[in-house]
């Protein structure tokens, strides 16, 4: 999260600012946080998952998503826009907007120097507690290397780390792999 704009907001004013803001913010806890802009190499990083993914589930009953889509945390209260989310069967929304995602199967976050603690840490502690998330994959920029974490029966969470070019991903949730080739992309190391 970013810079905190004013404390003790309730969901709905949260909401009805946030849909006509220019920019985005999260929310949590009564706490609407700017975030900021990305970079180059995360918005290539970013094209190349989408186009890569979006490829292969084309054809399947899965909608993705980029970094607009606001996701809610049901059991904790928090709204974030992950940098790409992937929902299968019927995707579900809060309200007739169609703008707040509840129901993710798979999110990736690219991580960047302000984000990757939060990321790693808090946020994924809050994505954890999606009933219907299966995956969570955090991307670096600075080297080629993939963090995935798959849900596994007990609840508890697989991490499988991959760091060469050559390697590639396999999201079992949504049936896809990843080249890492194809995800870095056009980024100089």
């Amino acid at each position: 999260m970013s810079s905190k704009l004013k404390s003790k907001f309730k969901v709905a004013e949260y909401l009805s600012i946030e849909r006509k803001a220019e920019y985005k913010s999260e929310y949590f806890d009564g706490e609407i946080f700017a975030m900021t802009g990305a970079s180059r190499k995360h918005n290539l990083i970013s094209t190349n998952v989408v186009t890569a993914l979006n490829q292969q589930i084309e054809n399947r009953d899965c909608e993705l998503y980029s970094s607009d889509m606001r996701v809610k945390v049901p059991k904790t209260g928090l709204y974030t826009y992950p940098d790409i989310v992937v929902a299968c069967d019927e995707p579900q929304f809060e309200d007739e907007e169609l703008d707040t995602l509840l129901n993710p199967r798979l999110i990736i976050e690219i991580l960047s120097k302000t984000t990757e603690n939060y990321d790693r840490g808090e946020k994924f502690e809050h994505y954890r507690s999606i009933d219907s998330l299966q995956e969570y994959t955090l991307i670096a920029q600075k080297k080629p290397h993939i963090m995935h974490y798959v849900r596994q029966n007990d609840n508890s969470w697989l991490l499988a780390e991959t760091s060469t070019l050559d390697d590639k991903l396999y999201l079992p949730s949504i049936n896809c792999e990843l080249l890492l080739v194809d995800v870095y992309r056009k980024i100089r190391f």
